[in-house]
């Protein structure tokens, strides 16, 4: 059990953070949130290295969980807001490569200090050096410049058309005026449509604030839809619980080196983030997903059918004197880890990724607190499916578990299929109005 409230301290943190940090977004600043992230992040670090006790390790968890929630949502608003349209969802799959990657050399150094070191000290040091990369980020977002849109909406153009120039670089000088004055019709028609809703508004609509604005009108309430839905999607599928307890499912299924095994899985989604590079904005969000959730479904009930060969003699809580597949065939384990692979290659080409790009959908007045509450969608589904996987594992057995988590990937492809338009290759814009008058899809 404090295996699973050490993993979901974080989830839970995160999901609390998030909507205040959309708040935080707006007042102070994109570029703010981020560096009050890497001031949790190496917080949350060093509490965890210097505790002795479960509470203190998981006060240190639900510090790094505030952070996580802060930078989930303001690092994709951050590059959607700045990058150029062409480039917007390649540089969002970017981010998520060098997350995936992150993963990749956590359990690189996870297995060198169980391997090589000192038991006493060794875990101490690995979560530590969780403060070093946020020391890194830091330093470099302090000299990194605030994103245009913000910059328009709070009365500061010029400074706003500087970055443009300088993002575009010097080919594309000559549309900074174009990109400002389309910013700034969208910042006039808001307030205006703010002035006619204040006036028209009853007592019980006032006190909402952004929300009302964002709860009110229909392309707004398509947006978050859209929105919560491929976070919810992203995290019912059951992805992280595999990256979170992928070294207890190998335990379980009978590999001798499970966190090395579990590293070939980190591996996978790494390189499967990559390929997504050149995907996102070629073929576009849509159809990534509509090609790829079919084979997360197969993968998933592939492992379900590996696991049915498996007789489990104590459920996902075995011990190292207790062989845990007591019995089933000899290929059964080498085919749960291939159709994880296969789940994990397809999620890391589609749904890793493009609900991050969540910022596209959502008009300027409320992209902060739209994105907010995506989030939050994101780690409420995150906390829930971190705190139920083994109990489900044991309860429903494996095979039943993924056939669940298939069951939620199919309806899932379903609603993407019927609501979720494709925004690649336009401005924010442009993408926003897609959702004016229905759904977008064509």
């Amino acid at each position: 059990m404090d295996k699973s409230i050490i993993t979901s301290s974080t989830s839970l943190f995160a999901l609390i953070i998030s909507p205040f940090s959309s708040v935080l977004a707006d007042r102070l600043g994109r570029k703010h949130v981020i560096l009050y992230a890497d001031i949790l992040f190496i917080a949350g670090a060093l509490l965890q290295a210097w505790s002795s006790t479960v509470p203190i390790m998981v006060a240190g968890r639900c510090i790094i969980g505030a952070g996580v929630g802060a930078a989930s949502f303001v690092v994709p608003l951050y590059i959607a807001e700045v990058a150029p349209a062409a480039h917007r969802g390649r540089l969002v799959t970017l981010n998520i490569m060098f997350i995936t990657l992150g993963q990749v050399i956590a359990y690189i150094v996870g297995w060198a200090f169980s391997t090589y070191g000192h038991a006493e000290t060794g875990w101490r040091w690995m979560v530590g050096l969780g403060a070093l990369p946020a020391i890194v980020q830091g330093s470099m977002i302090a000299f990194m410049p605030e994103t245009p849109r913000w910059l328009v909406k709070v009365g500061r153009s010029g400074t706003a058309k500087e970055v443009i120039r300088r993002v575009n670089g010097d080919t594309l000088q000559h549309n900074a005026d174009v990109i400002i004055k389309e910013i700034e019709l969208e910042v006039r028609d808001e307030y205006e449509a703010q002035r006619l809703r204040d006036l028209r508004a009853s007592g019980r609509w006032k006190w909402l604030g952004g929300w009302e604005l964002l709860i009110s009108e229909g392309r707004n309430r398509r947006a978050l839809a859209i929105a919560c839905l491929l976070q919810g999607l992203q995290q019912l599928c059951g992805f992280n619980s595999l990256m979170y307890f992928s070294a207890t499912i190998f335990t379980v299924i009978g590999f001798q080196s499970p966190t090395l095994t579990s590293m070939v899985v980190a591996v996978t989604n790494f390189l499967g983030t990559v390929a997504a590079l050149g995907l996102v904005d070629r073929i576009g969000r849509r159809r990534v997903l509509l090609y790829s959730i079919p084979f997360m479904i197969a993968g998933l009930l592939l492992s379900a059918y590996g696991f049915s060969f498996l007789s489990l003699a104590a459920g996902v809580n075995t011990t190292p004197d207790e062989p845990p597949a007591t019995s089933g065939h000899e290929m059964a384990a080498l085919t749960i880890l291939v159709s994880i692979m296969v789940y994990v290659a397809a999620y890391a080409l589609g749904l890793g990724n493009v609900p991050w790009m969540q910022s596209e959908l959502f008009p300027l007045a409320v992209r902060s607190l739209g994105s907010g509450v995506a989030t939050s969608t994101s780690w409420t589904a995150n906390f829930v499916i971190g705190l139920t996987f083994l109990p489900l594992m044991d309860l429903l057995s494996p095979s039943w578990t993924f056939v669940l988590y298939a069951c939620i990937c199919g309806v899932g492809y379903f609603l993407v299929w019927r609501i979720y338009p494709e925004t690649a290759g336009l401005s924010l814009e442009e993408a926003t109005a897609l959702l004016d008058d229905g759904w977008g899809v064509r």
